[in-house]
């Protein structure tokens, strides 16, 4: 029996891969097919937003009432993962960032990890991502966008899904976030859980750096010492 084990959660848009904006148009399509409005879908920043966020500040911001925003929600949702498929079709829109499959296979392969992810995303639109990688089987655990409007509430989702799965219980203290948005670090700060920062989506490296996280990485490509420091106890 492994003695200890680390549970290791990805962040997905620009962590993992990136949809090119795909997410964004499904939104503004679901929106509109189910509120009736988008809000000001094309000036609000999606970096590190749950996607329940976004949706209650766009209908919030354009004065839809919250009981109207709640009771469209499941359908909105739906609306979007269908979008988002039709959008990205055969994947041929979704790019897997440098060093990706080979340090999330090298992880799932370990008897002492337990991979998952930790994103933004509902659910549904973090399948439908990650499905043309292939990978998408091996992330065990998820807690998700849909999940809790705050990113900080997802880590403990993600444990308590964790421990269900194993049998084993999960301390914030042998967790890793990672993530290419202060966001993602922050969300590992204010549990106690390992920040990793990757430089691969829209925040330079300097601005990650300077939040703080325990390790900063360019990119994922040194397969062997992003798994060392993943794995490292």
């Amino acid at each position: 029996m492994t003695a200890s084990r680390r549970l290791v959660l990805f962040d997905v848009d620009g962590t993992l891969v990136t949809a090119r904006g795909a997410g964004r148009q499904a939104l503004a399509r679901a929106l509109v097919r189910v509120y009736g409005l988008a809000g000001a879908i094309d000036h609000y920043d999606f970096r590190g937003a749950t996607d329940l966020r976004i949706v209650r500040d766009l209908l919030g911001g354009a004065g839809v009432p919250e009981a109207r925003i709640a009771a469209g929600l499941a359908d909105c949702f739906q609306a979007y993962a269908g979008e988002l498929q039709a959008i990205i079709g055969d994947g041929r829109g979704v790019r897997i960032l440098p060093g990706v499959p080979e340090v999330v296979r090298a992880l799932s392969a370990r008897a002492d990890v337990v991979v998952g992810l930790l994103t933004g995303n509902v659910e549904a639109g973090a399948r439908v991502k990650l499905a043309p990688t292939g990978l998408w089987p091996l992330f065990r655990v998820g807690a998700f966008g849909g999940d809790d409007a705050d990113r900080r509430r997802l880590p403990a989702i993600a444990c308590a899904r964790a421990h269900a799965l194993t049998g084993r219980a999960f301390s914030f203290e042998r967790v890793t976030i990672i993530g290419d948005t202060p966001h993602d670090v922050d969300c590992a700060r204010a549990c106690g859980a390992v920040a990793v920062a990757v430089a691969t989506g829209f925040h330079p490296a300097a601005e990650l750096e300077a939040c703080g996280p325990d390790r900063l990485f360019s990119d994922l490509s040194d397969v062997d010492g992003v798994v060392r420091v993943l794995t490292a106890s």
